[in-house]
């Protein structure tokens, strides 16, 4: 296991090779940036940032989504996985937030969740973009990594490593650390073919200790 030093100059690597790492999803609102958020499940964002464009033309406020059939918001999402479940969700939740939110997106975690489509990792994104409220989402890129490179035990939950990360980290450094993880998921420590040979990290990572996780 890395100690709290070795997991910061960690992420400090990560940081100086991805410097201007970021959300790399698109949206002109909070309420789009939400939708946006929960298309993202099981989907690249830049899938999601191609069909958005039309989708937000049509529904620019959440009274506008929350009065049509999912059947309707079908079309603009179809080429995403999962689209016929995210058109129910982003109906609900747009319901949801005329309704019980008075048509703004809420911005505490424990509102946020109740959201549909909305879980833990969506609501800390959306704290930590549209809010600047301190938060460490966990996504895959953000779990692989920290189990490569031990930051964590091998079997750790999701909750676990948002707990470990943000116990280590200062929450200042939440959101960029975040993103410099997923940077390094997405084109360092890929799922597959992880680029070990030139990786600055490796003899912290578990991958170059022939236990591949």
């Amino acid at each position: 296991m890395l100690s709290p030093d070795e997991i910061r100059y960690s992420i400090k690597v990560m940081r100086q090779t991805f410097p201007e790492a970021g959300t790399t999803l698109i949206a002109d609102t909070n309420y789009h940036f939400l939708l946006a958020t929960i298309l993202s499940a099981q989907s690249t964002d830049q899938s999601v940032n191609e069909v958005t464009p039309a989708l937000f033309a049509r529904f620019p406020l959440p009274a506008d989504l929350a009065g049509v059939e999912p059947a309707e918001v079908e079309p603009y999402i179809k080429r995403l996985g999962l689209y016929r479940n995210k058109a129910k969700f982003l109906v609900k939740t747009s319901q949801q937030i005329v309704t019980d939110f008075n048509g703004e997106v809420p911005h505490t975690l424990k509102e946020l969740i109740t959201l549909s489509g909305v879980g833990r990792k969506v609501a800390d994104v959306v704290l930590a973009e549209c809010f600047n409220i301190p938060a460490f989402p966990v996504d895959t890129h953000v779990s692989r990594v920290a189990r490569r490179l031990r930051m964590v035990e091998p079997k750790a939950s999701v909750l676990a490593i948002e707990k470990k990360l943000m116990k280590t980290i200062p929450p200042e450094h939440w959101l960029d650390a975040h993103h410099s993880m997923i940077f390094w998921g997405r084109y360092v420590c890929t799922a597959r073919n992880p680029k070990c040979q030139t990786c600055p990290l490796l003899s912290l990572c578990v991958t170059g200790q022939n236990n591949v996780i």
